[in-house]
């Protein structure tokens, strides 16, 4: 077996760098025989910085996050890849695939973050459900998906952009009078080191203070394709890293994002596409409950089948809401 190094491929961002060193920390662990290091990228996603990700034109290229470190896998200057699966694009390049995810899957659920009463700008009470914030009230997200399912609930909301990654994100909520709040997922602000406590106060080295939240429930927001997962992509036949994504994949969950990634190819969407999607295996089948806004109304389908079956699972649920 070759002693080469195992290289590594991750976009240098606080979140990407936090779970790249936990695959990094795993692959030490399953694979002690073998030597692994990270080669840390810039992506075109981290260049553009004022680019509204809400655009989904020709003027905004696929695989923001993913294309530099994809030349990576081609040219050889890395063996593999880790991503948030969400920003994994589902038609991957020639010559690679998605060899797996990371472990079991985070919690999918998204986090409605807002300022608490007190602070020089508007706050709000604890505790405070969706339903319970006054009318009129404005919420910053670069995300379609979420933009859409919020207004569904409260459409007295205003929607407004925001770029930049979470501690960014956050320290804007802090600081910008005109936002009253803003959507995160759980899954990134928990690798980041950032909980919520009993009060619903965000704690952590990278929470400002004096901003609280609540968790949306998936009836109120469905996630988007991939949350939680952290995606593994590799040069296909390479069956060296093939042996080691193996060993750190966690079957059920890969075949969950499976079933939302067929559901999004076969909608002709990409991450910005105004569609949530969550596929979890129960009770020893794969349930997929989608929502697509691509449509007026709004539709939503809810299906089950074999695990076995997750593409075909994905492909059924898009043609119900195409019909």
């Amino acid at each position: 077996m070759s002693s080469r190094p195992i290289k590594i491929a991750t976009r240098g961002s606080a979140l990407a760098l936090a779970q790249a060193n936990t695959v990094l920390a795993k692959c030490r662990k399953v694979c002690p025989d073998l030597a692994f290091e990270l080669n840390i990228i810039k992506t075109t996603g981290d260049k553009l910085q004022t680019a509204s990700m809400s655009r989904v034109d020709a003027t905004l290229p696929r695989g923001l996050f993913t294309k530099e470190l994809e030349i990576a896998l081609l040219d050889g200057s890395a063996d593999f890849a880790v991503h948030s699966l969400k920003d994994l694009p589902t038609e991957l390049p020639d010559g690679l695939i998605l060899a797996g995810v990371a472990g079991e899957r985070a919690d999918v659920r998204d986090v409605w973050i807002y300022r608490a009463e007190g602070g020089p700008a508007r706050g709000f009470p604890p505790r405070l459900d969706l339903k319970n914030f006054p009318a009129g009230i404005s919420f910053a997200t670069s995300s379609t998906r979420r933009k859409a399912q919020i207004l569904a609930a409260r459409p007295d909301f205003k929607a407004m952009e925001i770029r930049g990654n979470v501690p960014t994100r956050l320290q804007k909520l802090a600081s910008q009078a005109e936002m009253d709040a803003t959507i995160l997922a759980v899954a990134g602000l928990g690798r980041l080191g950032v909980t919520l406590n009993r009060e619903g106060a965000l704690e952590g080295e990278l929470a400002p203070a004096g901003l609280r939240a609540v968790m949306l429930d998936l009836d109120t927001m469905l996630p988007c394709v991939g949350q939680g997962a952290i995606g593994l992509e590799a040069r296909a036949g390479d069956e060296r890293v093939g042996k080691v994504c193996h060993a750190l994949n966690h079957e059920e969950t890969l075949q969950s994002v499976l079933a939302e990634r067929s559901f999004l190819r076969a909608m002709g969407g990409g991450c910005q596409s105004p569609v949530g999607a969550h596929a979890s295996v129960e009770n020893g089948q794969l349930r997929l409950r989608a929502i697509s806004f691509l449509t007026e109304p709004p539709r939503r389908a809810d299906a089950a089948g074999a695990v076995s079956d997750a593409a075909a699972l994905g492909e059924k649920i898009a043609a119900q809401l195409r019909a």
